[in-house]
């Protein structure tokens, strides 16, 4: 039931035919004729970085297109070969792209061809990194997955992967555990209603992270009562590699139901916060990761056999309508979810990966790529960095423009209320309040708290506008429908992706700046 990653096996098979079939030394530009440097970025708004960069010297594809999600696109096999015949490759990552896309990358580009990855290497131009916070305050716990360590003991690297199987399950009721993609399709990632299946690996039940990364999930329990669930995990260093064992542990869920404390245990029950189940790839253990809130946001780690996960009689909910959710049950039965939190998949790491919402640190991309470019095709290098003096002077001149536009916003006006959590570092560069962000799980309607607390914000911070991503817009409901009833404009602003109004990275920065001054001043 649960939706692959990309079947790098296959795709590695075919881009080794792709490359018997011109010769190993080629290049896309000698298959098509072509004698520019062929570059792959994975997004559109790094492809338009190294246009610029570029010039006529270059032909930049992007494997996301412009108006699909990284953190949830699938590569194609046409993504395939750009990979196979590429000269350079360009990634954001620090998580922020689906993991198939990284495979693809790492497993299908020739040897010796340069793999960057921008937000990683920025640093060296001095971009700001910012910690990802996620501080979301919901009626129930927020249990999300996790894998801690890079494993590179183990010989892991960034397309290696972290695997945890649900083997087994106890309880009056079915165990569900999904994540809901950007446009609401569901991704099953354990299901206890078809068994468990030790023949095949539990590869039916078994979610899979990058090594030292997060990602949020809905719970699902059909019945109240006391469940216990049994998880495996293991490391897969290479898709050929047989993984290792990293451990097992038991974990019990109270549902609906007062939570089992014998008198004098030293017991902890979680019932609010933010918690993760987390594969220790040092320790090659599975525990619990607890961020409660507060100053710091210090995280606490329990034990599986000293804890109880609360799910309370106010954490009942219905089934979606829709044969997408049929695996839960008839549509309308009553169900008990801790949900995902998070619109659409994101699987992250501890910073935030969205690092061009600050133009100080798209500077620092195209210095990086401007280096790469000279240092792959020498011929051009006075080009390039003709190029890159151009366009670094517009960037400059984007980042005042940005900057006044900005604090033309009366102080006590510049509040950000909108639907993903990824503008943080547009606040922090341009002194904007990220007031909240709205985040319940769209499949499903939003509890009357989740729309209440977003109405009181609203309300106590005199918003005059929310903000909502044109690609998310299908899937944003509570945030439309409260600014409505609040008598509040609804104002698009450019997160991760590109559209037809929008083409470019000046463009994206330029509108979201010129949208935050319209609708707030």
């Amino acid at each position: 039931m649960i939706r692959r990653l990309g079947g790098i096996l296959l795709v590695s098979v075919v881009a080794a035919a792709l490359l018997a079939g011109c010769g190993t030394g080629g290049s896309a530009g000698a298959r098509a004729g072509d004698d520019r440097l062929q570059v792959v970025a994975t997004t559109g708004l790094l492809r338009d970085l190294v246009q610029n960069v570029g010039g006529d010297r270059v032909d930049a594809v992007s494997l996301v297109p412009d108006d699909a999600d990284p953190h949830a696109f699938e590569p194609t096999l046409r993504d395939v070969r750009d990979v196979v015949y590429a000269d350079v490759a360009f990634s954001n990552y620090m998580l922020l792209e689906q993991q198939s896309i990284i495979k693809t990358l790492d497993a299908n580009l020739r040897p010796g061809v340069p793999n960057v990855s921008l937000a990683e290497d920025a640093v060296k131009y001095a971009a700001e990194i910012i910690p990802l916070v996620e501080s979301v305050n919901l009626d129930t716990i927020w249990l999300g997955l996790r894998a801690r360590g890079d494993g590179r003991r183990y010989g892991a690297d960034r397309s290696s992967e972290v695997l945890l199987s649900a083997t087994a399950a106890s309880g009056p009721g079915d165990v569900h555990g999904y994540l809901t993609g950007t446009f609401g399709e569901p991704d099953v990632y354990f299901d206890s209603s078809d068994g468990f299946d030790a023949g095949n690996g539990f590869k039916d039940d078994t979610a899979r992270l990058p090594a030292d990364a997060h990602t949020h999930m809905s719970w699902v329990f059909t019945a109240p009562g006391i469940y216990r669930v049994r998880f495996a995990a293991s490391l897969q260093t290479e898709p050929t590699a047989r993984p290792i064992p990293l451990g097992e542990r038991t974990f019990t869920f109270a549902v609906g139901v007062k939570p089992p404390v014998a008198a004098g245990a030293r017991t902890t029950v979680l019932n609010q916060g933010h918690a993760d189940l987390t594969v220790d790839l040092d320790r090659r253990d599975i525990l619990a990761l607890h961020d409660g809130g507060g100053a710091g946001h210090r995280q606490v780690e329990h034990a599986a056999d000293d804890l109880v996960i609360e799910v309370p009689s106010k954490a009942i909910a219905e089934v979606p309508a829709g044969r997408e959710f049929r695996f839960l049950g008839r549509p309308g039965a009553q169900i008990y979810q801790l949900p995902q939190a998070v619109l659409g998949k994101h699987v992250h790491g501890e910073i935030d990966p969205h690092l061009w919402q600050d133009v100080r640190n798209a500077i620092a991309y195209t210095k990086i790529i401007r280096d790469t470019l000279m240092e792959r095709d020498p011929a051009g290098a006075a080009e390039y960095r003709r190029n890159a003096e151009a366009y670094l002077q517009r960037l400059d001149d984007l980042d005042a423009h940005v900057r006044r536009t900005i604090a033309a916003i009366p102080r006590d006006r510049r509040y950000l209320v909108t639907t993903h959590d990824a503008f943080a570092y547009l606040a922090h560069a341009y002194g904007v309040q990220i007031a909240g962000f709205v985040t319940p799980n769209p499949a499903v309607e939003p509890s009357l708290a989740e729309r209440r607390k977003l109405t009181q914000t609203i309300r106590n911070l005199a918003v005059p506008a929310v903000f909502l991503e044109p690609n998310l817009a299908a899937r944003s409901s509570t945030l439309t429908e409260v600014a409505e009833d609040e008598g509040v404009e609804v104002c698009p602003i450019y997160g991760d992706t590109f559209d037809d109004r929008v083409t470019t990275y000046v463009e994206l920065m330029t509108f979201n700046a010129e949208s935050l001054r319209r609708c707030l001043s």
